[in-house]
């Protein structure tokens, strides 16, 4: 065998290498066939050393831990196509006449993965002689249709070559795969970090018809102007469904409020109809979202503190809900326990101090939390309270923390940063003293100016260490001090030092 293959390998070569441009039309298509009945032989061959191969255990022998790592490794394959290599192998070893079909070219190796499973089931839900029917019926069949079309005509054959038993194995198969849909349901959003929303999973039939159904009457083009492509069309759908759904009122409620999105802008911006708007989740509109948005749109007043703070919003109710959960949501953005990311939808309104105790339902008396830690602050020690800014903060347990260190979410309040104060002169008569402990007085009068000449011109091009070291000292014989960071500070009236820039 190795000598004929070599001998076609060369042969093989010899093809390769001719100049198919100077072939007529009809020479091209009669190769193209050849070659195709050519990689089904070499097809069927590779499959009968594969099983025989993985009859005799040599992947074993040689230390691998299957047949299809060790096809893995020989060929650089990658593991299913492997494993799908010795499962089809195993399977013609069952099926003489599928695999010489294979060999004489009247099927090609897709093909024959659907015959070889077919024949299976048939087996399985008939006997042999039915199962051999089939695959005759089928390799006939595979000279006009293509594996996709040979699949769902093999899914009726039992009407064909086994009609007692089609109607008991069709029932079970509608079981099966309903068992499998109902398994396998699901709907899965994930949020992207350019503020869109990956939509992704997998319906039941039922639910896919219902889809279909509410979709389609609005994924028609709206007129010979529409642009949208037809996958553009199915995402505005989707949001006009959404849409009609809220509408309707039937929503059932979430976070004993109805049904909603939330978006947050400022008055001025609202009334100016420009600026950004923010989703109770976090993610930014653009300012023409929000102005669309708000042409169909009940809009809550609330007034805010200078620190963000809500001040007023809504009445106050018994529950945590309306008005009052808008402005929880407005203020806390979510779960406020420290390092939760949970969005305002998973939260519930948290009573700082409960009500059975005496506490109201209130904005200064409520806190939202999702489910997990709600149930931390009241089965776990944590305590809550309002800071002085208004936003919340928890105290841990001392199991937790001893100090019992006041903690917040960042993630909703990041700390703003230190605002850097501006190197400005003293007034004139300006009398306030330096902190305790200082040797130098504040500097009486305007401030005065460097001697002419103190500092001196450096040439364009690199510095020069001997250039900023005289500066840093004429800056110095005018209360100027070096840092060692290599920075200039100036000693001012209050006593602390500000950061101004080294001179050229």
């Amino acid at each position: 065998m190795l000598e004929e293959l070599a001998r076609v390998e060369a042969e093989t070569q010899s093809c390769v290498e001719a100049a198919v441009w100077a072939m007529p039309e009809s020479s091209l298509t009669d190769a193209l066939d050849a070659v195709h009945r050519l990689e089904q032989r070499l097809a069927a061959m590779k499959l009968a050393l594969v099983r025989e191969l993985d009859g005799r255990g040599t992947a074993l022998a040689q230390g691998a831990s299957s047949t299809a790592v060790w096809l893995r490794d020989k060929l650089r394959l990658s593991v299913p196509a492997a494993r799908g290599l010795v499962d089809l192998a195993e399977a013609l070893d069952h099926e003489a006449e599928l695999s010489a079909a294979l060999a004489a070219g009247q099927v090609d190796l897709a093909q024959t993965r659907v015959i070889a499973g077919v024949a299976a089931l048939v087996r399985r839900e008939a006997d042999t002689e039915a199962a051999g029917r089939a695959v005759d019926l089928l390799v006939g069949w595979a000279g006009q249709f293509d594996p996709t079309v040979l699949r769902r005509l093999g899914s009726r054959i039992l009407d064909h070559v086994a009609p007692e038993a089609a109607e008991a194995a069709t029932g079970r198969a509608l079981e099966a795969e309903a068992a499998r849909a109902a398994r396998d349901r699901h709907v899965t959003l994930s949020d992207l970090r350019d503020g869109r929303t990956r939509l992704t999973g997998s319906l039941a039939a039922e639910t896919a018809a219902l889809l279909r159904a509410a979709i389609d009457p609005l994924t028609a083009p709206s007129g010979p102007d529409d642009s949208r492509s037809s996958g553009q069309r199915r995402h505005d759908a989707v949001g006009d469904i959404c849409r009609l759904a809220l509408r309707s009122g039937d929503v059932p409620e979430h976070g004993a409020d109805a049904a909603q999105i939330v978006v947050t802008t400022g008055y001025d911006v609202l009334t100016a109809s420009l600026g950004p708007g923010t989703l109770d989740g976090g993610l930014t509109l653009t300012a023409e979202t929000v102005r669309r948005l708000a042409c169909d749109a009940a809009v809550l007043p609330a007034v805010l503190g200078g620190a963000g703070q809500i001040l007023d919003v809504g009445r106050q109710r018994r529950l945590v809900s309306g008005p009052l959960r808008r402005a929880l949501v407005l203020r806390d953005r979510g779960c406020a326990f420290p390092g939760c990311d949970r969005p305002p939808r998973w939260c519930e309104g948290h009573h700082l101090r409960h009500w059975s105790a005496g506490g109201n339902t209130s904005l200064a008396n409520a806190v939202l939390l999702c489910r997990h830690h709600h149930r931390q602050v009241h089965h776990h020690g944590w305590q809550v309270r309002l800071a002085a800014d208004g936003h919340p903060e928890f105290l841990p347990p001392t199991w937790f923390d001893p100090d019992q260190r006041p903690r917040r979410n960042r993630l909703r309040h990041p700390p703003a940063p230190a605002n850097r104060r501006p190197l400005t002169s003293v007034p004139a008569g300006s009398t306030r003293s330096l902190p305790a402990g200082s040797t130098r007085s504040a500097p009486a009068g305007p401030p005065r100016s460097l001697p002419a000449g103190s500092f001196r011109s450096v040439p364009v091009g690199p510095r020069t260490r001997p250039a900023v070291a005289h500066a840093a000292t004429v800056a110095r014989t005018d209360g100027w001090r070096p840092d060692p960071a290599g920075r200039r500070r100036a000693a001012r009236p209050s006593g602390r030092p500000a950061v101004q820039a080294r001179p050229p």
